[in-house]
């Protein structure tokens, strides 16, 4: 009769004998694997790292607390209606119009501010409506006649404008210090349009990534036809996002008027929609739709924001800003073609 040889004891110490700071630490060399791969994932962020190093090294003050706190407030108002523009573009549509419904919704506020006497809020509200309005016009001409975007919201951009100059012929001026809180407020510390702007993109990346309707916007841009027979409603969610567009470029306006304490019908808002259209091209949302990401976007804008910003500090002419921010259009647009497509 055999018996069964035994092993050897096992240790007290389990078979896991790798210390527990070692496995649940990463080494250095994985943490650099892991920079080098979203680097490679978003070549963006690289490029905006160096360029703030380069603006920082030229300048010496890029850096400082007030500069960086001028690029926060100048970019807020762009995040703002990036956002939703990013959304609209990942669905497959477009909106051209958002520069003339910025400056419509300032004039509107700003009217009832400062010759109607209305409360900051009604002044706001008031540009809401207005902008909510425009894009309304937008999304049944878009989602619901079939009418293309591109050519729907180039003469949206036209019409809305010249309704802006007849409505305001003249421009207006002294709000009151009760709307410049909008525009010039701190809260804890932080200028009320960065708040703003933060509370947008938390909302557009919540949206996108825990909401059905967030993935129909991907479903619709990637194939409306199929996401149709799916059962996704094809035209009233992309119509909800003209809407939200028009809104959100009617409270930029109104931020952009708190912060000037003017606004001029035929200036306010001129080239903003290319602008932004830069910004979320930049941030890789792909143009035909179906590809995106909220945080893009926001790095769309900061590129953008610190563009502009150190082009200024070292006062290069105005034309070669405007050659810069073109030349950052095109190379959006190679992202979006080219570079790795992010949907989230």
């Amino acid at each position: 009769m055999t018996t069964a040889t035994k092993g050897p004891a096992p240790s007290p110490a389990g078979p896991a004998t790798t210390p527990l700071t070692s496995r649940r630490l990463p080494s250095p060399g994985a943490l650099a694997g892991t920079g080098l791969t979203a680097l490679r994932r978003r070549p963006l962020l690289a490029v905006l790292l160096l360029m703030v190093l380069v603006f920082q090294l030229t300048t010496g003050s890029f850096l400082d607390t007030g500069n960086l706190r001028g690029i926060a407030t100048d970019a807020a108002t762009l995040a703002v209606v990036a956002v939703p523009l990013a959304l609209l573009v990942i669905s497959g549509y477009l909106d051209l119009s958002v520069g003339s419904t910025l400056a419509l919704g300032g004039l509107v506020a700003g009217w009832l501010a400062a010759s109607q006497q209305q409360s900051p809020v009604v002044a706001v509200l008031g540009a809401l409506a207005a902008g909510a309005a425009v894009g309304a016009v937008n999304g049944v001409l878009c989602c619901y006649l079939g009418l293309s975007a591109f050519i729907v919201t180039l003469g949206m951009l036209t019409a809305v404008r010249g309704l802006a100059q007849q409505l305001f012929p003249l421009p207006l001026s002294g709000f009151g210090s009760g709307f410049a809180w909008l525009g010039g407020s701190r809260i804890a510390g932080i200028d009320a349009p960065v708040l703003i702007a933060v509370l947008v993109l938390v909302t557009g990346a919540l949206f996108l990534a825990l909401t059905p309707a967030g993935r129909h916007v991907f479903a619709i841009g990637v194939n409306r036809e199929a996401a149709h027979l799916s059962g996704i409603d094809v035209r009233r969610t992309p119509f909800t996002l003209f809407v939200a567009t028009g809104v959100a470029a009617a409270l930029a306006g109104a931020i952009k008027a708190s912060v000037l304490d003017s606004v001029v019908a035929g200036t306010s808002g001129a080239g903003f929609e290319l602008t932004v259209l830069t910004a979320v091209l930049l941030g890789g949302v792909a143009l035909t739709g179906g590809s995106g990401s909220v945080f893009g976007v926001l790095l769309g804008v900061l590129f953008l924001g610190c563009l502009q910003n150190g082009l200024t500090l070292l006062n290069v002419p105005t034309f070669w800003q405007q050659m810069a921010q073109g030349t950052a259009l095109v190379a959006g647009a190679a992202l979006a073609c080219f570079g790795p497509r992010q949907t989230r």
